[in-house]
Parts: structure tokens; C-alpha cells; sequence
């Protein structure tokens, strides 16, 4: 006899293994779709990855063959046009011995020497420097913000010019507290280098009598006539650019690069602006033939 459930039933079977087979297939082929599609962007992306990699390795030999360029030229561009002067480098507010030897391999490749380095001790003994005043009117500087700024403007007049005898004897004199270092002697100088920092942990007090230091020795070397130059290293942070343009100083804000050393270099010979490379530059070199030490 038939049987209508039995049928029914068998039926029922075959239908959930003909959609299970569907679903299996699907997510089989689904599978194969995720898996060629990851496939393909792996290949692009490593083909994008060649390309860059091939284009950075092309820019980095054009920038290896400039900067070769342009360290053949530099001595040509600067040869003796510091001739046979001596030039000074100043530290306000911490020394750099990096910046020491990129200012003496600067100097002394356009023909000039590095004759007298100091590094004035900030925050400034000012006890001490009024001490060592003692008989003049400098021995009360430590309660006289004025009298501080004259007081730089004597040092940096006195350090560029060699000045009277009374006052190498007073600078003589509080030298040991004025400055944390020293190396050459004091004499007259054609050009003076200025780095210029700021010392953390200054009390505002502290901060104001170092600021008016600064500000009259830069204005007794520029009214001895001499060039000044502010420099600072192209990752100097906070710059001191600013400053520099504040008080009518030349700078150079690269000076570990060639086109730095010779701006440095251009500056020391006349050649006033804001050179570098950050956006407080006016340009990255005086323009060519404005030099006034260009032979």
C-alpha cells in the first residue's frame, strides 16, 4: 500500500540536502571569492610598495648627487672671503660643541680664523660680577636692571673692539663670573657669531637681567661696527630667530647645512637678512652678486 507519509518525508529529505548542498556551495564559492580578492590587493599593494620603493631609492641617489654638488661647490663659493679676519662666537645661554666646530670649519674654510670663544654664564652671577665691579658704578648692577643691559653693552663692545684699558681691566676682573668658558684672547675681531639659548628652570627675575645682558651686548658689538650673525641648527627648538631679527641681527637658522655655513659666511662678509630654511627665512642664500665681500 502507498504510503503518503513516507513520501512526503523522503521528499522533505531530499529538499534539505538539495539546500544544504546550495548553502555549502555558496559559502564555498564565497570562500574563493574572499580568498582571490585578498589575493589581489596583496598584489597591488606590493606592486605599489615596489614603486615607491623604486622612486624613493631614485630621489635619494638625486639627493646624494646634489648635496655632493653642492659640497664641491661651497669652497669655491666662499674661498677667502673671510680673508686672513678674525671672528669671535658668542654663547648666550648655553654652549654647543657641534655648533663650535661647524662655525670653525665655516670660518675657516673662506680664509678667516676662529680667534676667541665664550660662553656667558646664565642666569648670570650677578653678586658675583658686582664684586669683582667693586670702585666702579657697575658694583651695584645686581639691583639695576639698566645698569645690567650697559654692562652688556661694555662686554660686547669690549670683546670686539679690545676697547680702553680700564675696561679690559674690569672685564678681566669678573670674568671668572661672567663666563663658564673661554678660549682664545681678548683682541680686536671682525665678526662675531652669537648662539643664543634659553636656559630652563630661570626665575623671571633671573630671565629680565639675562634678557638685558643680551640685548646691550649685541648693541655694543653692532655699534663697534662689527657683523653679527645669530645662528642656530636647522632642529633648534624653540628658535631664536625671532630674537635675533629683533635686535637687526643677521641669522642663519641651518647651520649643519652646506647652504647654512655658507650663509654664515655671507653674513660675516655683509650681507644682511633671515636666512635658512624655516618659514621665518627671507631666503636660503643672499641673492647672487649682492655680497659685499665677493671679490
Amino acid at each position: 500500500m502507498f504510503d503518503y507519509r513516507y513520501h512526503a518525508l523522503s521528499l522533505a529529505a531530499v529538499l534539505f540536502a538539495l539546500a544544504l548542498g546550495v548553502l555549502i556551495g555558496v559559502a564555498i564559492g564565497d570562500s574563493n571569492l574572499v580568498s582571490s580578492a585578498k589575493n589581489g590587493i596583496v598584489h597591488n599593494l606590493n606592486s605599489e610598495v615596489g614603486e615607491a620603493r623604486h622612486q624613493v631609492g631614485q630621489l635619494q641617489e638625486k639627493l646624494t648627487d646634489e648635496e655632493a654638488f653642492a659640497s664641491g661647490l661651497y669652497p669655491l663659493a666662499v674661498h677667502e672671503l673671510l680673508n686672513s679676519r678674525a671672528i669671535g662666537l658668542a654663547f648666550l645661554g648655553g654652549s654647543s660643541d657641534r655648533v663650535n666646530s661647524l662655525v670653525r670649519t665655516s670660518v675657516t674654510g673662506a680664509g678667516a680664523s676662529l680667534a676667541t670663544v665664550i660662553a656667558v654664564r646664565e642666569p648670570l652671577d650677578l653678586e658675583g660680577i658686582a664684586r669683582g665691579a667693586a670702585g666702579t658704578h657697575y658694583a651695584g648692577l645686581a639691583g639695576s636692571i639698566p645698569l645690567v643691559e650697559r654692562f652688556g653693552q661694555l662686554a660686547g663692545r669690549q670683546l670686539v673692539s679690545g676697547g680702553q684699558l680700564v675696561s679690559r681691566e674690569l672685564l678681566s676682573r669678573v670674568r671668572g663670573s661672567l663666563l663658564s668658558a673661554f678660549d682664545g684672547q681678548l683682541g680686536r675681531l671682525e665678526g662675531l657669531v652669537v648662539m643664543r639659548a634659553e636656559p630652563p628652570g630661570m626665575t623671571p627675575a633671573q630671565t629680565e637681567a639675562s634678557t638685558a645682558f643680551e640685548s646691550g651686548f649685541v648693541a655694543g658689538v653692532s655699534a663697534a661696527g662689527v657683523p653679527v650673525v645669530g645662528v642656530e641648527l636647522n632642529g633648534t627648538e624653540p628658535s631664536q630667530v625671532s630674537w635675533y631679527k629683533s635686535k637687526g641681527v643677521t641669522s642663519v637658522d641651518d647651520l649643519d647645512k652646506t647652504a647654512g655655513q655658507a650663509a654664515l659666511v655671507y653674513g660675516l662678509s655683509g650681507d644682511r637678512g633671515t636666512f635658512g630654511v624655516k618659514p621665518t627665512a627671507d631666503s636660503l642664500l643672499p641673492s647672487v652678486g649682492s655680497s659685499p665681500g665677493q671679490p
